[in-house]
């Protein structure tokens, strides 16, 4: 992907920085300093309960979601933060509409919220295998010949009102597209297959969706155009380097936290601040 530009009058946040800007080396120490800001302020989020955080990774395969989610969140308490995959979708849930599965994972008030690939799968794999659509059991869908350019431009709009209505209750929307190239790609896959330690992580059906990148190239193109907008705006991250994304990533999120001046602890009641020396007295006297 080149330039992008949204279609709903709001520009595509391309990150501006260079990749010879720093070394790996340069950028894991800068994650750390990042990461204890963000550690910081996730402690806050928790005790204010107003806000919840939820953060949508989406890549080609090898892109380096899980990675980014174990090296950008470790300083996190635990209880603050949930991880949720989404795979294909389950007997259940495909009983539900296709944003079901994701709605009830969402982040309650007061914690981070990570959904490793997302409800966009709904127009990135299914646009690319439309099969896929009729297992949905959608009225009036009957073949594949009923998905057309109507039935994606509604998914689009389903999807911009669904995150509308989260930024609207408290949910601060964080959307991440790890921009990794095919011959990086290339490079991982191969060493998946090297590397016997890494073997696990391999799959031929990685190599199968491979031979179809420039399809996948131009639906993620149209999906984040189209779905770029004010309150959850697409943020375009250069994955070919790992440590340089995570960092990317990680200072993405504290910058757009820190602008929310709103985020404090709650103050204690009066009586209780009025009356702390009294109830150290008591503790120290037992």
């Amino acid at each position: 992907m080149k330039s992008l530009k949204a279609s709903h009058s709001f520009e595509i946040k391309n990150s501006t920085t260079k990749l010879n800007e720093f070394t790996d080396d340069e950028a894991k120490e800068k994650l750390k300093k990042v990461r204890s800001k963000l550690s910081d302020l996730q402690e806050k989020l928790y005790a204010h309960g107003k806000y919840s955080v939820l953060i949508c990774l989406q890549g080609m395969d090898t892109s380096g979601k899980d990675s980014l989610i174990r090296e950008v969140f470790k300083k996190f308490n635990t209880s603050g933060i949930e991880v949720h995959s989404f795979k294909v979708p389950t007997e259940l849930e495909l009983k539900h509409d296709y944003l079901w599965r994701h709605y009830i994972k969402l982040p309650p008030r007061g914690k981070f919220g990570v959904f490793n690939r997302t409800h966009y799968e709904n127009v990135l794999v299914t646009k690319v295998h439309p099969e896929y659509i009729l297992g949905e059991n959608i009225p009036g869908i009957n073949d594949v010949s009923d998905i057309n350019d109507d039935f994606w431009a509604a998914r689009y709009e389903q999807i911009r009102n669904f995150e509308k209505h989260l930024t609207d209750n408290g949910t601060i929307v964080f959307k991440f597209f790890l921009n990794l190239s095919k011959d990086e790609q290339k490079r991982r896959l191969i060493r998946r297959i090297e590397k016997e330690e890494k073997n696990w992580k391999f799959s031929s059906s990685d190599l199968k969706e491979r031979k179809l990148w420039d399809e996948y190239q131009v639906c993620y193109e149209k999906a984040i155009q189209e779905t770029s907008t004010e309150n959850a705006p697409w943020y375009v991250i250069p994955a070919d380097s790992k440590p340089i994304a995570r960092y990317l990533v990680a200072k993405t999120i504290f910058e757009k936290l820190d602008t929310f001046n709103d985020i404090e602890e709650p103050e204690l009641d009066e009586e209780t601040k009025n009356n702390l020396l009294d109830y150290l007295k008591q503790l120290n006297e037992e």
